[in-house]
């Protein structure tokens, strides 16, 4: 029998301590999640971050000439820019129009974004798939093409209900603000309906089975459990919507050919785009910092009012 030979460890041969695998086990988690957020940052600082620190540095200069017909050079200003934005009163009008804009409009757009999630998520409502399809679809119809198209329809001489633009003037000085709040609420109903509609997917259905078995009626269970459950999502839209409120451009531009009761200074961003078409990139700069800083300011104060109610 021959005999068998055992290798021992010694004892005292080295190992690597627990602490030094425990770092290398971490150094390789944040090395593979910097790999990951890189292409996320570098797009952020390129297309984000970059734009905002530019705007910020154009808006802090001024152009200067030698003589009358010298060459321009830009020279550091420092808030004479500023001073222009907030001595301009067709820029704060226009700030003003917006903002009675999205008190009306906005209210009602995700009302019916609520109504149409509630349909699509009610028990009673048959070809679901449709309706979805149906409510979701200008959508995907851009904002240019949808005002152009909203364009023909308002117009007396092309729209088929010549019958009705005849007589009211769906483009004239009255109500040219009301008919871009049309389009704009046609085109992002469905858009507001799908982000409450995937939240009440998300409800668990045994609290509507135990609903039901202390007799709550369908209506009931919508008013007392759906909508309280997704509050949170109709805050979310709220805030989007004031934010793209205040960037109102691509609609009363498109109509701007279609009405004259639209002119260079109607909303914000247009007057930032008139601006820098002078161009006066300065200016344009100061104006669309201005505009950024307002849009943080109601977009923060509506969150926190909004989360402060809610929690109590």
């Amino acid at each position: 029998m021959q005999a068998m030979t055992v290798i021992s460890t010694p004892a005292d041969a080295p190992k690597a301590p627990p602490a030094t695998r425990k770092n290398r086990s971490s150094g390789a988690q944040r090395r593979a999640v910097a790999l990951f957020i890189a292409p996320f940052a570098l797009l952020f600082l390129a297309f984000y971050a970059v734009p905002i620190i530019y705007a910020i540095v154009q808006s802090l200069l001024t152009v200067e000439r030698e003589g009358t017909f010298g060459p321009p050079r830009q020279v550091f200003g420092g808030l004479v820019q500023y001073e222009q934005v907030f001595q301009n009163t067709a820029f704060w009008e226009s700030v003003g129009r917006v903002l009675l804009f999205g008190v009306v409009q906005v209210p009602i757009m995700l009302g019916l974004a609520l109504l149409f999630a509630l349909l699509l998520d009610s028990p009673l409502l048959k070809g679901k798939k449709f309706f979805r399809l149906a409510f979701f679809a200008p959508y995907a119809v851009p904002g240019v093409i949808a005002a152009i198209m909203w364009g023909f329809l308002y117009s007396p001489s092309l729209s088929p209900f010549g019958a009705v633009t005849s007589n009211v003037d769906f483009l004239g000085g009255n109500l040219v603000l009301w008919a871009i709040a049309n389009i704009v609420t046609w085109v992002y109903v469905g858009y507001n309906m799908l982000i409450i509609y995937s939240s009440l997917l998300a409800i668990p259905t045994e609290i509507y089975e135990a609903a039901r078995l202390d007799g709550a009626s369908n209506l009931q269970i919508a008013w007392r459990i759906k909508i309280p459950l997704v509050i949170p999502a109709i805050i979310l839209t709220a805030v989007f919507s004031i934010i793209g409120t205040l960037q109102l451009l691509a609609e009363p531009q498109t109509l701007r050919s279609f009405s004259s009761a639209i002119n260079s200074t109607f909303t914000p961003n247009l007057a930032v785009y008139t601006t820098a078409s002078v161009p006066n990139y300065n200016l344009a700069a100061a104006f669309s910092v201005v505009l950024a800083l307002a849009t943080f300011i109601l977009s923060f104060v509506f969150l926190k009012s909004t989360q402060r109610k809610v929690t109590q």
